[in-house]
């Protein structure tokens, strides 16, 4: 079972939402996009439930062309950020009501309600209706009745967002596990390269309507294709900066030299792009080629048990992000380290140089 998108394109009026696209996501792995606000997630899922038609190209699923089916004719279940409930209706209500529609027997949409109100922590609020329940219920409502039913298409748009931080770590590790023994295509939209590394599967990066890269997550994450690539999987955002190569040896900017490795010696001279994610950019030496540069502190701060330091190092502005809580103060000159074996290499286009 697949869902394959064919030269995929939205415009209203003279803007471009989406362009064109080729995709095919399978079932059995998770399928990530991933990508910042704006970036075209949800108009691409909204496409590929037939939500929204395609101004050119075509959606086929399970080899039989749906761009034209009428999204009520297609066995799809779609979760939004904002959640959706039907306010006259208890918790137990709605999770059965796509179960009602199909017509399952009461023992068996009982026994799914059940199943489902105990993984989303629903099951005392069962008898509530959702202005009863906080925000972070009611999502959970809106998610246990999209996936309670046997869905071939599964949209999930951003639906952790709104949760809190303990259900948000346990659903992150049970979602792999309910769709495991379904065969149906899973696609599910993020703003967080961390959620994407955790689900796994495979990865498209989106960036401005543009599908920059498709692939197994951790090859994308190693290996972008592009600069652009590389910045919508990196949080913080991917460091980057002209670089010179002479002879065997690679030259920052300021002056900042540190040799080619053996491969890269055989790189021809000239201008590149050198790309290096802030958590290699660190307080303390790490990795086995750190070296050494400095920068005016213009924030620190605190992000879980990290420290993240903007700094400006000569007109160009850095981030940092090492282990631990450190104490920086803003103004101050820092002295940092980049591991620059874990650097990227591109050409002057954004294409990655592979070596």
């Amino acid at each position: 079972m697949s869902l394959e998108l064919k030269g995929v394109t939205k415009r209203v009026g003279a803007e471009t939402h989406i362009h064109p696209t080729d995709l095919t996501l399978e079932h059995g792995v998770f399928n990530i996009l991933l990508g910042t606000t704006g970036s075209g997630k949800t108009t691409l899922m909204q496409l590929m439930a037939g939500l929204e038609r395609p101004t050119e190209g075509e959606v086929w699923f399970d080899g039989a062309d749906v761009t034209g089916m009428a999204v009520q004719k297609r066995n799809v279940s779609m979760v939004h950020q904002q959640f959706i409930n039907y306010p006259n209706m208890s918790v137990y209500e709605n999770i059965a009501s796509p179960l009602r529609v199909a017509r399952l027997s009461k023992g068996e949409i009982t026994a799914r309600v059940e199943r489902m109100a105990d993984l989303m922590k629903l099951t005392p609020m069962l008898g509530r209706r959702p202005v009863e329940l906080s925000g972070g219920q009611q999502q959970r409502c809106a998610m246990a009745r999209a996936l309670v039913k046997d869905a071939s298409l599964v949209l999930l748009d951003e639906p952790l967002a709104n949760l809190d931080f303990k259900l948000r770590e346990e659903l992150r590790d049970e979602l792999p596990r309910l769709f495991a023994d379904r065969r149906c295509v899973v696609v599910y939209a993020t703003t967080e390269p961390v959620e994407a590394l955790l689900f796994a599967g495979n990865t498209a990066t989106l960036h401005e309507g543009h599908v920059a890269q498709f692939g197994p997550t951790g090859e994308v994450y190693r290996r972008p294709r592009t600069i652009t690539s590389a910045q919508v999987f990196s949080e913080p955002p991917m460091n980057t900066a002209p670089i010179v190569k002479e002879g065997d040896t690679f030259r920052l900017y300021d002056g900042t030299e540190w040799p080619a490795s053996a491969a890269g010696a055989t790189l021809a001279d000239g201008e590149y792009v050198f790309g290096i994610r802030p958590h290699h950019v660190t307080l303390t030496p790490t990795g086995a080629h750190p070296v050494a540069i400095e920068g005016m502190v213009l924030v620190s701060e605190l992000s879980g048990s990290e420290t993240v330091i903007h700094f400006r190092h000569r007109a160009e502005t850095w981030v940092s992000q090492s282990h631990g809580i450190h104490a920086v103060p803003v103004g101050e000159v820092a002295g940092l380290h980049m591991d620059v074996a874990q650097g990227l290499y591109f050409d002057r286009s954004g294409e990655r140089i592979g070596f």
